[in-house]
């Protein structure tokens, strides 16, 4: 009797902080993570997020912490007999990539460098995103219209992120909490990411992946784009919507809703943080999705996977 299939959930920027490799880091599993994580960003990264000061949230260092985050968790969990099905929320989806085998560590974190340094040039300046809580989309959008802003995720039927101009952010969150949103908050980001401001950095992404010799998963992993939470079926369309939702709005809600559909009945976010578990709460049943920052120790968390038939 096969084990029950579980959800791999990669999380994007936002959460870093000074011990969020400490589960991972004296791991052997995870050491040639770190080593490759270390060849891109410049230094080990378990120092890095250690020292004082550190620009932990810049683009750059963010982008490759967060898929080194996934990346050593992934290299350390157990995962039962690999049936699995593998998401990732914005740069957590090529991270995604890794943790199913369909792009190797070296080249995660390599582009994950490629693709920040591609979003900042092409970002305009004073632009960013806000997250709005309460308001359906029929209700959003006239909003976003007028103010200039686009929709950049969908978290759920009354939960997105959008992006633009600071100002016409500042407006939209004005005009969203008016029409009784719960929360509106401008999120600490410069860069409007999953809109068609980024349109420019979507090209020299795609080519860099190209070249690094992408493939479909194997075994019985199944990896959903974001853009629309449809799994992966071919390489070619797999390339083309990893690279599109750089300046696309991803689909978060449909990602949770496909792991569902597949048959997952635990989720597990990498980190770091746990925004994503608390998204998959509403999908799966009480306890069943958790995230690594959840554990103290890495026996705790393959226990806990083991209980729970992962």
């Amino acid at each position: 009797m096969s084990r029950p299939l579980f959800a791999i959930l990669c999380s994007g920027q936002g959460a870093q902080h000074p011990g969020m490799f400490d589960l991972f880091a004296d791991a052997p599993a995870a050491a040639p993570v770190f080593a490759a994580a270390a060849a891109v960003l410049g230094e080990d990264p378990v120092a890095f997020v250690r020292r004082d000061g550190a620009p932990i949230h810049d683009n750059v260092p963010a982008q490759i912490l967060c898929c080194t985050q996934a990346l050593a968790a992934m290299r350390t969990i157990a995962s039962g007999d690999g049936r699995l099905v593998i998401a990732g929320y914005s740069v957590g989806e090529l991270a995604a990539w890794g943790c199913a085998g369909a792009l190797d560590d070296g080249a995660v974190l390599r582009l994950a460098r490629l693709r920040a340094e591609a979003m900042d040039r092409a970002a305009p300046a004073n632009h960013g995103l806000a997250g709005l809580v309460g308001l359906r989309r029929g209700v959003l959008e006239p909003i976003l219209g007028t103010a200039g802003a686009a929709i950049a995720i969908v978290n759920g039927e009354d939960s997105f992120v959008v992006g633009g101009a600071r100002a016409a952010l500042d407006e939209v969150c004005a005009r969203a909490a008016a029409a009784g949103a719960t929360r509106t908050v401008i999120l600490p980001v410069a860069v409007p990411s999953h809109t068609a401001w980024l349109a420019a950095a979507v090209e020299p992404f795609r080519v860099a992946l190209d070249a690094e010799g992408p493939r479909l998963p194997g075994g019985r992993i199944r990896l959903l784009s974001g853009l629309d939470g449809r799994t992966v079926w071919t390489l070619a369309d797999g390339v083309l919507k990893l690279a599109a939702q750089i300046a696309q709005p991803i689909d978060w809600a449909a990602c949770l809703e496909s792991c569902r559909s597949a048959g997952a009945e635990i989720a597990l976010e990498l980190g770091p943080g746990g925004a994503l578990a608390r998204m998959a709460q509403a999908y799966f049943p009480p306890g069943a999705a958790r995230t690594t920052a959840d554990f103290a120790t890495l026996d705790g968390l393959n226990a806990w996977l083991a209980r729970s038939g992962g």
